[in-house]
């Protein structure tokens, strides 16, 4: 008959006062009990303040100390470069200012590989998760149900679960993409635009915000409704004959009369002023152009107008909420919590800068 969790946890004491420190993976194969349920038992005795967990290791409290020092974090991402690397930068930066120390795995968008990553940061006996799983729009949560089994606290960062979701209770820190969007056209509508094209891509969760906040933004400042340009993603693998393909559609927009657009992301905004050029159209005398992301939207020329999401602060905030869940366990309410884009006005637009 297989012991029960108070029995286990009551096992799990004994061994680490006897040994005073004990590594998790030596404290499971001590007891005979699978890893994975020995950290779900240890995450459920640091919340309730009988353990400390310490680089992979447990003891018994001293002193009462709490916060980050010493804590190791695992942070899943779905690549590195461009909008991400602020995100970790932000996480990293936070941990080291509480003492504590982030570990990284990458599981690229469609490689199916989120939990196989988790798994190893899990071996490295991490007391916490930060996770930005490759959801990608129309798979939603898919093969996700392990995410309500995970052995120790998690927040995901730049991702939102849907309610009935198994990962639905898990803490959340998200840019408010819709928001971003707003602000954007709400600018063009203020130096005069009654039309916005948007061109954007379709395969991340931020393409999906931004398509969705489009068609929010264009209702509520009663402008045209125009069709979204659908950029091929991802980039790397585009041929100079698809750029070419979407300066060629935006400058059909522009001959109708249409003077204003929103690209998503930088990669694709910062190549169109010279492919706009043959078709008589320049960046901003005769066409407002506004990126989403402004990772590389001031290195452009024209400097690009950009929605810039609060990329550092997402991590930095996700990575301080794992570390108050870490000490304050259940009784903390799950936090869903959204930061709010900013708009950085450069040259792309014409009007003030």
């Amino acid at each position: 008959m297989a012991a029960s969790a108070h029995d286990r946890r009551a096992r799990i004491l004994d061994v680490v006062r006897e040994a005073g420190s004990i590594r998790v993976v030596e404290l499971a194969e001590r007891l005979g009990i699978p890893a994975v349920t020995v950290r779900r038992d240890v995450a459920a005795l640091a919340g309730e303040g009988s353990l400390r967990r310490t680089h992979g290791s447990v003891s018994l409290p001293v002193g009462g100390e709490a916060g980050g020092q010493g804590r190791l974090i695992g942070m899943l991402v779905p690549t590195v470069g461009q909008y991400f690397d602020e995100v970790i930068a932000g996480a990293s930066d936070a941990a080291t200012s509480a003492g504590a120390r982030v570990i990284l795995g990458i599981a690229p968008y469609g490689a199916g590989s989120d939990r196989a990553q988790v798994e190893r940061l899990l071996e490295s006996d991490v007391d916490g998760l930060l996770l930005t799983p490759g959801w990608t729009p129309g798979e939603g949560l898919v093969g996700s149900d392990w995410l309500g089994e995970l052995p120790v606290p998690a927040v995901l960062a730049e991702r939102r679960a849907a309610p009935a979701s198994p990962a639905a209770q898990l803490d959340a820190v998200c840019s408010n993409h819709r928001h971003g969007v707003l602000l954007a056209l709400r600018h063009l509508a203020g130096l005069g635009h009654e039309a916005v094209l948007l061109a954007a891509r379709a395969d991340t969760r931020t393409a999906h915000e931004v398509r969705a906040g489009y068609a929010e933004a264009v209702r509520q400042l009663g402008l045209a409704e125009l069709p979204v340009i659908d950029v091929p993603s991802p980039a790397g693998a585009r041929s100079p004959g698809d750029d070419a393909e979407l300066a060629g559609r935006i400058a059909e927009a522009a001959r109708s009369g249409v003077r204003a657009v929103l690209v998503h992301n930088d990669q694709d905004a910062i190549q169109l002023p010279p492919l706009l050029r043959p078709h008589g159209l320049s960046v901003p005398e005769d066409l407002a152009l506004i990126s989403y992301d402004d990772v590389f939207a001031a290195l452009s020329e024209p400097p690009l107008t950009a929605v810039a999401p609060p990329k550092r602060a997402v991590g930095a905030e996700a990575l301080n909420l794992l570390l108050r869940r870490l000490d304050e366990g259940d009784s903390l309410p799950v936090h869903q919590v959204e930061l709010l884009p900013t708009l950085k006005i450069r040259k792309s637009c014409g009007g003030p800068v």
